[in-house]
């Protein structure tokens, strides 16, 4: 297959700030895999372009006029399911992080990531990985921290376990600390000396036991349980 012939990633960028909209419209645009298909400037234009164009992943800054980005990923993420959106914003406060992770965010960068790393997270969340890095993951503990003694919202509650430990084995264990961490199952079966598909296959078997619907409720089931400091 020629490059030409690659089905490429289509990308809605959503931020108030046109200088910021260019400026990742352009660097996303010289990637040969990418195809930047809309820019939307709120969260209600983000919603109706995201209907219209049904991008494959859609990147949402939270702090917007009319519509914030959290009530836009949930409305975009109910309605599209084959859409996943990436959020890249300036705020890091805990209930941010959390909000966006709770409406259906599949990852969550701060705008002081590199190219690289934005880049690299696109095709993590278009092949439907999740992605919190450590510095996010550690916002999402500590809003379970703060919410000890408090029960989480029923769609953060899955079956699991009294004895977590019990449920998985050592390898399963680790494997679901790495997925906390944000890492991919290449990066996984790299540092774990496992070939990708047989990573998959541990990453749905960690599904099945702990009653999870995807990566990202992994990652808060390790992070509730403590397993990733």
């Amino acid at each position: 297959m020629t490059p030409a012939a690659v089905p490429r990633i289509r990308l809605l960028i959503v931020d108030d700030q046109p200088l910021v909209r260019r400026g990742l419209a352009l660097m996303l645009s010289m990637e040969p895999d990418m195809e930047v298909v809309g820019e939307a400037g709120d969260g209600i234009d983000a919603i109706e372009q995201a209907k219209r164009l049904r991008p494959d992943v859609v990147l949402m800054d939270l702090h917007m006029p009319r519509k914030g980005g959290v009530g836009a990923t949930r409305e975009i993420t109910a309605s599209l399911p084959q859409t996943r959106v990436l959020v890249l914003t300036t705020l890091e406060a805990e209930q941010s992080v959390f909000d966006a992770v709770r409406a259906g965010a599949l990852a969550y960068l701060l705008k002081d990531a590199t190219e690289r790393e934005v880049v690299d997270t696109v095709r993590a969340v278009h092949r439907g990985e999740s992605r919190l890095t450590p510095q996010i993951a550690r916002k999402v503990l500590d809003e379970f921290r703060r919410m000890q003694g408090t029960a989480p919202p029923p769609e953060y509650r899955p079956e699991e376990p009294e004895d977590p430990a019990a449920a998985l084995n050592e390898k399963e264990t680790k494997v679901l600390q790495l997925i906390a961490e944000g890492k991919s199952n290449k990066q996984i079966g790299t540092m774990l000396f496992l070939a990708e598909g047989t990573v998959k296959n541990y990453v749905s078997r960690i599904m099945e036991k702990l009653h999870a619907g995807s990566r990202t409720e992994l990652a808060v089931i390790a992070l509730r349980q403590r397993r990733v400091e």
